[in-house]
């Protein structure tokens, strides 16, 4: 698709140039966090890595992995840059606003893109939290961390969509309910996603459908 074709379509030239040539993209093997929000299912899903310097709590490394549109791919390289050498406090400051400013905008059909990405850094800021211990993992953060794992049916978080029946973290185990039905397909794509919103802080994590 030429360049011109983009721009008709609502595009700046910024997010064009990242989502052909994005930067930050791979996988982080020591990575303090690890962050996954959407669903290949709704179509876009993100993967976050983040290496942070514990006495500055600078963010000193982050990298993607990305399946969806060229939105949300632009979305999270962009997002990468603008954190990357941030402290932990200035990252969480950056909202999917700021993200869409620094891209020269994007058509409102794809702020969700926007949306996402901020999700994403949210979610591994949290972890990273909650993992050294300047944060207390409670239902408001598992609520929080739930908000990255999408609804298969409507493309809203399992919260939003009322997915979840009962929410408990009783010391270092989260336990799950679910309103979808045992063994059905929905169901267990979503008990994957929750186990893995849950990852990199050492708790035990029970999911259970109705």
């Amino acid at each position: 698709m030429s360049e011109a074709l983009w721009r008709r379509m609502g595009y700046s030239r910024k997010v064009i140039e990242h989502f052909t040539n994005p930067r930050n993209v791979g996988v982080i093997e020591d990575a303090d966090v690890t962050a996954k929000v959407g669903s290949v299912v709704c179509g876009d899903l993100i993967k976050l890595y983040l290496k942070v310097d514990d006495e500055t709590e600078v963010i000193k490394d982050i990298k993607f992995e990305s399946y969806g549109c060229a939105s949300n791919i632009a979305t999270t390289s962009i997002l990468t840059e603008m954190v990357k050498g941030k402290t932990i406090g200035e990252a969480k400051r950056v909202s999917f606003k700021d993200i869409i400013r620094e891209l020269g905008g994007l058509p409102k059909v794809k702020y969700h893109c926007a949306v996402l990405s901020k999700a994403g850094l949210d979610a591994a800021v949290l972890k990273y939290e909650v993992k050294k211990g300047r944060r207390k993992l409670d239902e408001r953060a598992a609520k929080l961390l739930l908000k990255g794992v999408l609804d298969p049916a409507s493309g809203l978080s399992v919260v939003e969509a009322g997915g979840i029946e009962e929410l408990r973290v009783e010391g270092r185990r989260v336990y799950v309910k679910l309103r979808y039905k045992s063994g059905s397909r929905e169901a267990e794509y979503v008990k994957e996603s929750i186990e893995e919103a849950f990852s990199d802080l050492g708790v035990e994590v029970d999911v259970e459908a109705s």
